[in-house]
């Protein structure tokens, strides 16, 4: 969302594209186009997060995104499924049809990347179009990635105490879901599913 604010600011035509439709206002807000994907199931996962899809929807994502990766300038991609590998969403078919000169910086590099040709850490220039992976960046704004996560740790702490004690309210999804066990029992589904495959 910083990106599509920063970009519009500087004056580009910008569009956005997510798996989750309600990020569309959002997008829309900053005076960018969403791109509307009509999807065989829902991108949605656990606490508005994005969720793996199948290899089906994953091919009608990139065939839809084609043209419009094909007509840009800059490309930025975000996607990541927490705990799993990132999708590709940018193939070396898209790349080729951009024209030369123009760039692609892939967020989520570490993560496998969302662009086929991506190298974690690396820029990579195919048919001239410059392929940005890069690494580590809460490293490079350090102060701003501390004030975030102190803030963040601020907040999340207050959530689940009041007047000082302990209010495990499990009903709400970011307490339900940051849990791993409670009063003996492993109450986080993603770790049971992991010891038992241990």
């Amino acid at each position: 969302l910083q990106a599509i604010a920063t970009a519009h600011r500087l004056g580009a035509v910008v569009e956005a594209y997510d798996i989750r439709p309600e990020v569309k206002e959002q997008v829309q807000s900053l005076g960018a186009k969403f791109v509307d994907i009509e999807l065989p199931e829902e991108g949605k996962g656990e606490g508005g997060y994005a969720k793996e899809v199948s290899e089906e929807t994953k091919r009608k994502q990139q065939e839809a995104l084609e043209k419009h990766v094909g007509a840009s300038d800059v490309v930025i991609t975000t996607a990541q499924v927490p705990g799993k590998k990132a999708p590709v969403l940018v193939t070396e078919v898209m790349i080729s049809k951009m024209k030369s000169g123009s760039v692609i910086v892939d967020l989520a590099a570490e993560q496998g990347g969302n662009v086929a040709l991506t190298r974690a850490g690396e820029s990579v220039e195919h048919n001239g179009v410059t392929i940005l992976g890069p690494i580590n960046l809460p490293a490079t704004v350090y102060m701003h990635a501390s004030q975030l996560y102190s803030k963040n740790v601020l907040m999340f702490v207050q959530l689940f105490t009041k007047e000082g004690k302990l209010n495990l309210n499990f009903d709400d999804e970011i307490i339900k879901g940051a849990c791993v066990c409670h009063e003996g029992q492993i109450t986080n589904e993603k770790v049971k599913e992991a010891l038992t495959k241990s």
